[in-house]
């Protein structure tokens, strides 16, 4: 099973939405799992994973680890080419280092040149950023590359990013 999370944040609170499905290139017939949880951390610059980290955590919970294979977080593996921990390397720690993560931002971050894989999808000129731990980066790339949809977001990470801001 692959799980894709994203969090959207409001009035103190945060909506994580994870979807969950079993091919890399499947657009319909996921499932969506949704929590919205309260006291959320204030976002500090340069550690954006004390915010998102606990409400993944939070609605990993539900799962059975051993039946995941790969998760996607909506951000970066690691934030430099020295391999600072940025979301989903936090993440990978968190689970004992026991299932890949994979990163997909939608915006550059400056410090990470070597660490990261630039994707242009269908006829956009603003490319999606791809990291990851666990798998190989290239192999990574791959993956998401493969995923259905014919624009820069690929369906399910559309859906996901759409699903979070839905209120």
């Amino acid at each position: 099973m692959i799980l894709a999370f994203d969090t959207y944040y409001f009035d103190g609170k945060a909506k994580t939405v994870c979807l969950e499905f079993t091919e890399w290139n499947q657009s319909e017939n996921f499932k969506v799992h949704t929590e919205i949880i309260g006291n959320v951390e204030e976002y500090i610059p340069g550690e954006f994973y004390r915010r998102e980290l606990p409400c993944i955590i939070s609605l990993l919970n539900q799962f059975d680890l051993k039946d995941i294979d790969f998760i996607i977080v909506d951000g970066f593996v690691y934030l430099d080419d020295e391999m600072k921990y940025g979301l989903g390397g936090y993440l990978y720690e968190k689970l004992n280092k026991e299932i890949p993560i994979i990163g997909v931002a939608k915006t550059n971050f400056a410090s990470i040149e070597k660490n990261k894989r630039i994707l242009l999808r269908g006829d956009s000129k603003k490319p999606l950023f791809v990291t990851a731990i666990g798998i190989d980066l290239d192999d990574a790339f791959e993956k998401v590359e493969s995923m259905a949809g014919e624009f820069r977001m690929p369906t399910l990470l559309k859906e996901m990013d759409r699903l979070t801001k839905e209120l």
